[in-house]
């Protein structure tokens, strides 16, 4: 069974293309024009285990807001279109995450009732040049276009990248559980309604 999806979504302030293989081996191919985001995203698909190509051009000249928040909309559509109604998954899944000082608690239920709790604090405003306040956009656009229910709180930290980073890692290792085929649900949506 192949759960591999590509999206294109073009507006005047984007034009972005994301290719995602659930069951790759963690290779990423990935432009945003912002080093940092690249970085994080680079992460997310290392330790998550997907084959995911990013290729995103945004009206970075007004500043990084459209490029991280659509960057993080059509990810999740990939995600949503690759689990293709979230059958024979496992569901659920959650991760904890330490980076030196910071430790970071991912959990994930793909629902399709898309949600986000977020309770990260960062003690700078930014991270290289990337403000820190877009990290919380790209998660809710990701989770609301997943159809996936997110709760990502940093327990403890105080470095802003590693408060960034180990989130990233945190929602990528609580995603590839939530992804994993489960042979107990036969191929079918893992709940009482039979679909999700």
């Amino acid at each position: 069974m192949s759960r591999t999806a590509e999206v294109v979504r073009n507006t005047k302030e984007t034009q972005i293309r994301v290719a995602v293989d659930l069951d790759g081996t963690g290779v990423s191919k990935v432009s945003t024009g912002i080093g940092f985001f690249d970085h994080m995203l680079e992460s997310f698909i290392r330790h998550g285990g997907f084959d995911i190509e990013v290729e995103t051009k945004g009206d970075l000249h007004i500043d990084m807001h459209h490029t991280v928040e659509d960057t993080g909309i059509v990810l999740g559509q990939a995600f949503a279109k690759a689990l293709d109604g979230f059958r024979g998954v496992r569901r659920f899944g959650h991760a904890y995450i330490p980076m030196d000082e910071t430790l970071t608690r991912a959990a994930i239920d793909l629902s399709n009732r898309p949600y986000l709790i977020w309770k990260v604090d960062f003690r700078t405003p930014k991270v290289g040049d990337m403000d820190t306040e877009l990290f919380k956009e790209f998660h809710h656009a990701f989770a609301m276009n997943c159809g996936a229910c997110v709760h990502l709180e940093t327990l403890y930290g105080t470095n802003s990248h590693h408060i960034a980073e180990s989130g990233f890692k945190a929602l990528a290792r609580a995603l590839r559980a939530a992804v994993e085929i489960d042979p107990k649900t036969h191929g079918h949506a893992p709940s009482t309604k039979g679909v999700l």
